[in-house]
């Protein structure tokens, strides 16, 4: 029986990329979505990316950071799939290598439990190009999952992830039920369950 499940967020619980919705502000939304494509898709180390789109929003204003974070388009299906999750007594957590202006802001909206994301550095209200926090690193998220498993005792069996970029292949080296949701092939070819279409609550009749 099920009684973990981890989302990412941007492109699963949220469609679209957050930092390409900053990018947009400066005019560099080109330049970072083919850095976020990289990485997503594997062929970039994450940390290395992460730092390099954050150094190109230096200087942007965290008000239109907050503002941005407070308006994203939510995945459809991603509220109805946490609430039905949560009445078979699932824990829901989010794990994102986006950031916690945005995690957190949906948690209450979307009903998750918990959120582990990066913090944006922010001085005289302008992004500094600096960024920190839990899930920095393509082991971030399979590393955070095992502390939880360990807190909560659960195992990989008891466990569902859900993701589509290459930054979610350690969670799913620990997860019984592995769910590539509009993926790159990288995660593909992990995965136990493959959704194809915008639609989160089409994961229910999976498992």
């Amino acid at each position: 029986m099920l009684k973990l499940a981890v989302f990412d967020f941007d492109s699963t619980l949220m469609d679209g990329e957050t930092i390409d919705f900053f990018a947009e502000e400066l005019g560099i939304g080109e330049e970072v979505a083919k850095i976020t494509e990289e990485a997503m898709s594997g062929r970039l180390d994450f940390f290395e990316s992460l730092q390099q789109r954050i150094g190109l929003l230096k200087g942007l204003d965290f008000s239109i950071v907050e503002k941005i974070s407070h308006n994203l388009p939510y995945m459809p299906g991603a509220r109805e799939t946490i609430a039905e999750l949560k009445s078979r007594g699932m824990k829901v957590v989010c794990f994102s290598g986006g950031f916690r202006t945005a995690t957190s802001y949906a948690k209450d909206i979307l009903g998750y439990d918990a959120d582990f994301s990066n913090a944006l550095h922010v001085k005289d209200g302008k992004l500094t190009g600096l960024v920190g926090g839990d899930m920095m690193f393509n082991f971030s998220k399979g590393d955070m999952l095992q502390r939880l498993q360990s807190v909560m005792d659960i195992s990989e069996e008891e466990t569902l992830v859900c993701g589509d970029g290459a930054n979610d292949l350690s969670m799913f080296a620990h997860a019984g039920t592995r769910v590539a949701f509009c993926a790159r092939d990288i995660l593909k070819k992990e995965a136990n369950i493959i959704i194809q279409e915008k639609d989160l609550s089409l994961l229910l009749k999976e498992i």
